[in-house]
């Protein structure tokens, strides 16, 4: 007797789909499922485009509070976190629009205050010749890329968060920013040599010292 194999596990974009479709029939608990889910990255790329770190959980409330009115609109053509990010990231720029503020990398961001956050793992990764002067270095450069990352034009600073901090594909980021993906490849490639020209001179000054 042949055994059915047994049926494959849902992909992540399947689930959020199933999590969606379940809510516009009237299940609340589905959707508090994607919000549990992705609150805390929602949270995240709001911080790091916002100086007023009060602000944030109001703009990721109202992100989700767009995304379930306009649920039945989403059809799964993109993912479902594709979608997301994008009402997050025009809710943040309606809401800095809104009271005439600059978008800027926030307070918390650049302290590093989400353990999950890659950009501090420069300075949370430990090392078997770790000193306290090594400490201090890998301190200064993650300061330097924080600092350079503040400095960006507002474009270019989502363009390389999304990529880098929230690993999102050029066709992912193209979504979110609604441009193409050969403007969102120079966007980033520019974001990266600005950085790079910022923390070029602490790098070679670290490598000329002996420890």
């Amino acid at each position: 007797m042949t055994k059915t194999p047994p049926a494959a596990s849902p992909t992540p974009a399947e689930t959020d789909l199933m999590l969606v479709e379940r809510t516009v029939a009237g299940d609340q608990k589905a959707f508090e499922l994607l919000v549990l889910k992705y609150q805390r990255r929602i949270e995240r790329l709001i911080g790091r485009m916002v100086r007023d770190t009060d602000l944030v959980q109001d703009i990721a409330q109202e992100t989700f509070i767009r995304a379930y009115r306009a649920l039945a609109q989403f059809r799964g053509e993109a993912q479902f976190y594709t979608w997301l990010y994008r009402i997050a990231v025009n809710t943040a720029k309606k809401a800095l629009v809104d009271m005439k503020r600059d978008p800027t990398v926030s307070e918390s961001a650049l302290r590093g205050g989400d353990e999950e956050d890659e950009t501090s793992g420069v300075e949370n990764e430990l090392t078997t010749a770790e000193t306290p002067e090594t400490v201090l270095a890998a301190k200064e450069i993650a300061a330097a890329v924080n600092s350079a990352m503040e400095s960006l034009p507002e474009e270019l600073r989502q363009a390389v968060t999304l990529r880098e901090i929230e690993g999102l594909s050029y066709e992912e980021i193209a979504e979110v920013m609604n441009c193409p993906i050969g403007t969102v490849r120079s966007r980033i490639f520019r974001a990266r040599e600005a950085i790079s020209q910022r923390i070029k001179p602490l790098l070679e000054n670290q490598a000329g010292k002996r420890w």
